[in-house]
C-alpha cells in the first residue's frame, strides 16, 4: 500500500498494491497499521456507507460540524467518479483549497479526507457505487454544506452544470465565505 500526502493538509492518496492473475485480483483495502506508519495516526472507523448513483449525480459538498466532524476514506467499487475535498478549517494553511481525484474501479485509488473538510463527488460513468469509511457517526443536527459551484473554489466538476443531477438541498448551501 502506497500512501502519499496531497497538497491539502492532512489528506492522503492511498494506492493499494494489487495482486492479479488469471483468477482475478486481491488487495488489502484498509490497514490500520499502514495508516499509522504513514500519517502518524489512525482513526477508529465506526461507520461504513455505500451509495449507488447514475451519470451526472452530484453529492456534496457535505461536512459534519464538530463535535461530530468525520474523517473519511473513500473509494469506488464500481464505475468512475470525480471525488472532491475542500479544506474548511479556519487557520489551516490550505483553507479554501480543494483536491479533486478521479477514483475508479480500475485504479482502485482511495482518498483519506481529514476532519474539517467538506466532501463531494460527481459520477462520470453510466453508474457508480461509492464506498466510504467514517470515523464518527452521522448526526443530522451537525450536517453542513458548501455550494458545489462556489465561484471562489474553482472546482472543475468535469460535467456541464446543466447535466448535473443535484438534490434540492445541495443547491441551497451557501458559499464557503459565508460559513460562520
Amino acid at each position: 500500500m502506497k500512501i502519499t500526502p496531497t497538497h491539502l493538509k492532512g489528506a492522503f492518496l492511498i494506492e493499494p498494491k494489487v495482486f492479479g492473475d488469471t483468477r482475478g485480483y486481491f488487495f488489502e483495502s484498509y490497514s490500520k497499521k499502514e495508516l499509522e506508519q504513514s500519517i502518524g495516526q489512525c482513526n477508529e472507523f465506526v461507520q461504513d456507507n455505500r451509495s449507488y448513483s447514475t451519470y451526472g449525480t452530484m453529492r456534496g459538498l457535505h461536512f459534519q460540524k464538530p463535535p461530530h466532524a468525520q474523517a473519511k476514506i473513500v473509494t469506488v467499487l464500481y464505475g468512475r467518479v470525480l471525488d472532491v475535498a475542500v479544506d474548511i478549517r479556519k487557520g489551516s494553511p490550505t483553507f479554501g483549497q480543494h483536491i479533486a481525484v478521479e477514483l475508479t474501479e480500475e485504479n482502485k485509488l482511495q482518498l483519506y479526507i481529514p476532519r474539517g473538510c467538506a466532501h463531494g463527488f460527481v459520477v462520470l460513468s453510466e453508474t457508480a457505487e461509492f464506498f466510504y469509511k467514517c470515523d464518527n457517526f452521522y448526526e443530522p443536527s451537525s450536517e453542513g454544506g458548501i455550494l458545489f459551484n462556489d465561484s471562489q473554489l474553482h472546482i472543475d466538476w468535469k460535467i456541464p452544470q446543466d447535466k448535473l443531477i443535484i438534490s434540492e438541498k445541495d443547491t441551497k448551501w451557501k458559499p464557503l465565505i459565508e460559513l460562520s
